[in-house]
């Protein structure tokens, strides 16, 4: 099994679309097939990134697949229009 975690830094005033952003990014649970579960959430500190994606994979071929998926690229493009900043991890559980 693969854990797949994600975190951004979101541009000031961009509120609303890191909303649709974080909603859209739920909604692929149940969506993409390879996804077998996903966690969104928004930080609640301060100085800290300011959201994160925690998703489970069975294997590295299936995050791949998840990666490549027309509807997770869709997402993915919103995100890149508001994001200053990305980290990402993987690792096998």
């Amino acid at each position: 099994m693969i854990k797949h975690i994600v975190m951004w830094k979101f541009r000031p005033d961009t509120q609303a679309q890191q909303k649709e952003f974080l909603e859209k990014l739920s909604g692929l649970q149940g969506v993409i097939p390879q996804l077998i579960r996903s966690q969104v959430g928004v930080n609640v500190g301060a100085d800290n990134y300011d959201a994160v994606l925690i998703s489970e994979f069975r294997s590295m071929e299936d995050l791949h697949a998840y990666k490549v998926d027309p509807r997770h690229q869709a997402v993915s493009g919103l995100c890149k229009s508001i994001a200053v900043d990305r980290v990402a991890v993987d690792y096998e559980f």
